[in-house]
């Protein structure tokens, strides 16, 4: 492999339980990677989940939709079997299905193209029932809706929590105060919030580049301006769009 990001010194703001994938396409591509998890995302304990995953396996829901593999995770745990999952599946991107698909042996029933809740809403059928939408307790409001305009029913329940890191790695935090920091990834607006909240005050950051239009969005309302967005909304659209940025930029 090219060693594109030679010379580059790349922070990664994933959860640390995600972060091996992106560190290693990135290290492989020549960057030197500070890890610096922003959040941390912890499965919910709630009566309301236990509740909803009871109807599941019951076969009580039509549909459910998994918007990360956080959720996948939730279930893998949580359920006796993949067979529990007695609805059909809609997810959010490529790591979410990939993630199902080794769990459960079978693929979803729903992929969008896009990587994003308003494009699951535009491609869900229009029909009646019930869905299950397990979610970040953090997860913007919005899809529940929009598949209501569409018939049907839903139900909302908190699959894991997110936690906020307080602190950045102390090696993360002198690097880019130095400037020996090229480019700051961010794969999620939690990853945002997590990272503004945990360095303080922002200037002096680096490139930002973002995994897709929502995370890009959150970086601007923080007042960061992200230099690139993945295309695709994956971990090698991410490290193809850090090589886009400093193909343009040239050398230091």
């Amino acid at each position: 492999m090219k060693r594109t990001l030679a010379g580059r010194t790349i922070v990664v703001t994933r959860p640390a339980e995600q972060a091996a994938p992106l560190v290693r396409e990135l290290e492989r591509c020549g960057a030197r990677v500070l890890v610096a998890p922003t959040i941390r995302l912890v499965p919910a304990r709630s009566a309301a989940l236990t509740s909803a995953l009871r109807e599941l396996a019951a076969g009580r829901f039509d549909w459910i939709t998994l918007t990360s593999r956080a959720t996948v995770d939730v279930l893998r745990d949580r359920l006796a079997s993949p067979r529990d999952v007695r609805a059909k599946v809609a997810v959010i991107g490529d790591g979410t299905a990939a993630a199902f698909r080794r769990w459960a042996r079978r693929a979803p029933d729903l992929q969008p193209a896009t990587f994003t809740t308003a494009a699951l809403a535009r491609a869900f059928p229009r029909g009646r029932g019930r869905v299950l939408c397990a979610r970040a307790d953090i997860a913007p409001e919005g899809l529940e809706a929009a598949l209501e305009r569409k018939g049907w029913e839903t139900d909302r329940v908190d699959a894991y929590r997110t936690v906020f890191a307080s602190t950045l790695p102390r090696e993360v935090r002198e690097a880019i105060g130095r400037g020996a920091v090229d480019a700051v990834t961010f794969t999620s607006a939690s990853t945002v919030r997590g990272f503004v909240e945990a360095l303080g005050a922002i200037r002096g950051v680096p490139q930002v580049v973002a995994i897709g239009p929502v995370t890009a969005s959150a970086a601007r309302a923080a007042g960061l301006r992200p230099a690139a967005v993945a295309r695709p909304h994956t971990v090698e659209g991410l490290v193809a769009a850090l090589e886009r940025v400093f193909a343009s930029s040239g050398s230091r």
